[in-house]
């Protein structure tokens, strides 16, 4: 990072005394406990750095609660659709409550990969080759007609994967034609539309974007190498299944393409505050991107406390920052 945004993110992380922070985390998605996990996270990090944190729930009381006792600045640790496809953060614009993060119409756009990579390819990012349909579309047409059609065009081995939703839920290296169907089933239950995508051999990384005050700025790629082969939910989330590199091993010209490429992402989609975009580096060198998110993870495993660590700041100190901005806007 660069020095203005190094001295910003180590200034002094409250403007009153002390800030005050609700943490969003929970919901009722699929990702529900991965959120309690990052939300508990956060909570204990601004409370390390002298935030006056509160861990809340996306329910029924919070707005109320919000109203009764209004805080600085709000932080989404909320994964899945509750906290990243814009609906939660359009209410909180309603409510005129300030908020870490993207605004409501680009995290629109970053929830739908098919549309996210669109747009991406677009800027001139290559991202794999895709196929993205709804379950009408197998159910009218013959899924064995379209399965078909699928593996002409894109080949295998192929990645399965929801058209939206995070944490590698329902995600799948298909290596064989016959693999594919139950693949497709499996999709489904997280979601209408399921995404087929092109495989891209090479080394994943996880690219993360901060902006401190200073403007956008890339942290150290992490790499990701789980002992699978595939970065699945069990490989993310059980300690031990997956390697992490911090920063990651790669050559600094391809380190410099990676960061090109998330603060690429994270401009042509309108994000703000913080966003982390996964990509993976093929054997000739060329970052290809996969998909971003709004509301990257904050648990233990996760890869964007990784990144801030390998930028050399303390986690909470930079969350702060994030807050001190929002509640200074």
């Amino acid at each position: 990072m660069s020095e203005p945004a190094l001295a910003a993110a180590e200034a002094p992380v409250t403007r009153k005394s002390p800030l005050r922070a609700v943490v969003l985390a929970g919901g009722l998605t699929f990702e529900r406990e991965v959120s309690l996990s990052s939300g508990s996270q956060v909570v204990e990090a601004l409370s390390r750095a002298g935030v006056d944190a509160e861990l809340r729930d996306a329910d029924a009381d919070l707005l109320p609660g919000l109203a009764a006792a209004p805080v600085d600045a709000v932080f989404i640790a909320l994964h899945g659709a509750t906290g990243e496809d814009g609906a939660l953060r359009a209410v909180l614009d309603l409510a005129g409550v300030p908020y870490v993060g993207s605004p409501a119409a680009a995290c629109r756009l970053a929830w739908d990969k098919p549309a996210a990579k669109s747009v991406v390819r677009s800027a001139g990012v290559a991202t794999p080759d895709w196929v993205a349909l709804p379950h009408s579309t197998f159910r009218e047409l013959g899924a064995g007609a379209v399965l078909d059609l699928i593996v002409a065009r894109l080949g295998l081995p192929l990645m399965v994967k929801p058209a939206s939703g995070g944490s590698s839920l329902g995600v799948q290296k298909i290596s064989r034609v016959e693999e594919l169907p139950a693949a497709m089933v499996s999709c489904f239950a997280y979601g209408d539309t399921v995404m087929v995508e092109r495989w891209v051999d090479g080394i994943e990384l996880a690219l993360s974007v901060v902006d401190l005050g200073e403007g956008p700025e890339a942290l150290p790629a992490v790499e990701i190498a789980p002992e699978s082969g595939v970065f699945d939910y069990t490989s993310r989330y059980t300690p031990g299944l997956t390697e992490y590199h911090s920063p990651a091993r790669v050559s600094d010209a391809v380190a410099a393409r990676a960061a090109e490429v998330a603060l690429r992402v994270h401009e042509v989609l309108g994000l703000a505050s913080l966003s982390r975009t996964d990509a993976i580096v093929s054997p000739d060198g060329e970052v290809h991107f996969l998909e971003v998110n709004v509301s990257p993870g904050m648990t233990e495993t996760s890869m964007f406390p990784m990144a801030v660590e390998a930028a050399g700041y303390g986690f909470g100190d930079v969350l702060g920052r994030l807050l001190t901005i929002t509640s200074s806007s």
